[in-house]
């Protein structure tokens, strides 16, 4: 990788912030898992980011990840290189969308992570489906941790994110997810 660390910037679709060391909640979704209808239809309000986690978690769109062989190719890559590259604190992957909490080592921008989880994956689920083009939309949403008490909060809504759409009962039934993984 490379040291290219670039602080807060924009490729103009979302504002970014990108330093090694810092703790970020990074959100990255399907292909059409929110149509441009469901899109324009939320409120242009600060609450805007909890309208497209709801709709994401309402699985409107296609589901690609609710197949368990697609679900977990997403999982092994967002492990493979775990405490080599970055350090996971907790994840979850979801019918539609992905949830990571991640702290980026120094060399290893977090462009470049979420961009070799997403190539990966979507070239290997591609492979498995005998299929072309495009698995991922483009971008990624991330958010800084800023605190211990804003790093308990981000890890439960990550790891709940399935209980709350209604998947499963408790956080450690879902099978994706560090919930799962790391404290069953």
């Amino acid at each position: 990788m490379t040291d290219d660390h670039k602080g807060w910037h924009s490729r103009g679709y979302l504002p970014h912030f990108d330093s090694p060391e810092s703790i970020q909640h990074i959100v990255f979704r399907t292909l059409g898992s929110l149509s441009k209808a469901v899109v324009d239809a939320l409120p242009a309000s600060v609450d805007r980011r909890r309208e497209i986690d709801a709709a994401l978690d309402r699985c409107d769109g296609p589901r690609p990840l609710a197949d368990p062989q697609a679900a977990k190719t997403v999982q092994n890559a967002i492990l493979h290189f775990d405490g080599d590259r970055y350090r996971l604190l907790a994840w979850c992957v979801m019918p539609n969308h992905v949830h990571v909490v991640v702290e980026a080592f120094a060399g290893f921008p977090l462009g470049g992570l979420v961009r070799s989880w997403k190539a990966f994956s979507a070239a290997q689920i591609n492979r498995a489906l005998a299929r072309r083009g495009a698995f991922w939309a483009p971008d990624y949403f991330d958010r800084y941790v800023r605190d211990e008490t804003d790093l308990a909060t981000t890890i439960d809504y990550v790891e709940n994110n399935p209980v709350v759409a209604g998947l499963v009962s408790t956080p450690a039934d879902w099978p994706w997810s560090s919930a799962s993984v790391m404290r069953a």
